[in-house]
């Protein structure tokens, strides 16, 4: 498939997704909402991949939603002679699909880096929400733009920011739609490191990237499925869901290969997850 918002390289285990709309300030198109996920599932599925790298072109990292693309006349137009109810359903569906645009990120089996740069806005506040690990330049700044536009953020910011900055903040930044800083989103939590500049961070990010990518992709799968499950659940539900998830994933074999590495002093080599298509394919 032929992208029109991102541009795609994998080197050394790491896949680098950029959004590539610099020029449109990397607003979220018709296209980016069925590109991102079909990219992203793409790398998931396929096991080369380890770690997931998402920056951006341009000066800024993503102004959210391209309204024009989603105006009301242009959504319900192929419904114009349903009832209410159905226009409703299909609206919903709609919406549901907008939210694995963005839960794809979390979804996939391996960790995802946002580094952030310039404006993150609406869509882009949903998308970060959605990765591991972020980083940002020091002109980075944010915004939960949907008030502003008199809606509720439904692709994942109120579901998930809760879980990453304080409860009360996340509401007061939802409430108001106010702006604020690579500094304060460091000081809430949001953040992982602040950079002087763009290039100091994609370096950093890189770096960490390559780090993660240098462990065993069975285990770094394992800890993204265990963390994700244990923010729903109770500490009982989630240590006995690793306790079962360890017993099935059998890690002899990766950590033979650790131990072997480290005495042999090298960098460990270990097998790539198995393409998660193969079994359809055959």
């Amino acid at each position: 498939m032929d992208y029109s918002c991102f541009n795609y390289e994998l080197k050394g285990h790491v896949a680098h997704v950029i959004l590539s709309r610099g020029k449109e300030l990397n607003t979220m198109t018709k296209a980016f909402w069925s590109e991102l996920p079909h990219l992203i599932d793409d790398i998931a599925n396929n096991g080369d991949a380890r770690v997931i790298l998402l920056s951006a072109q341009g000066k800024h990292f993503c102004a959210g939603m391209d309204l024009a693309n989603f105006s009301e006349g242009e959504i319900k137009k192929d419904r114009i002679d349903a009832n209410l109810g159905r226009k409703n359903e299909a609206t919903y569906r709609i919406t549901k699909d907008l939210q694995y645009s963005i839960s794809c990120l979390e979804k996939a089996r391996m960790p995802v880096i946002a580094a952030i740069h310039g404006a993150c806005i609406g869509g882009g506040v949903d998308m970060i929400s959605a990765c591991d690990l972020r980083y940002a330049s020091k002109d980075a700044f944010f915004c939960i733009q949907e008030i502003n536009i008199g809606l509720a953020a439904d692709v994942g910011t109120l579901q998930r920011l809760p879980h990453i900055i304080p409860e009360g903040i996340v509401r007061e930044l939802a409430f108001t739609g106010r702006r604020f800083s690579a500094k304060e989103a460091f000081e809430y939590g949001l953040i992982n490191s602040i950079f002087d500049t763009q290039d100091q961070m994609i370096d950093h990010a890189e770096s960490v990237a390559k780090e993660i990518a240098r462990k065993s992709p069975l285990a770094i799968s394992g800890i993204k499925e265990v963390m994700n499950y244990n923010r729903d659940h109770s500490i009982e539900e989630s240590l006995n869901y690793v306790a079962l998830w360890n017993s099935a994933m059998n890690y002899a074999d990766d950590m033979k290969e650790a131990f072997k590495s480290q005495l042999e002093k090298r960098d460990p080599e270990f097998e790539k997850l198995i393409k998660k298509k193969k079994y359809l394919e055959d």
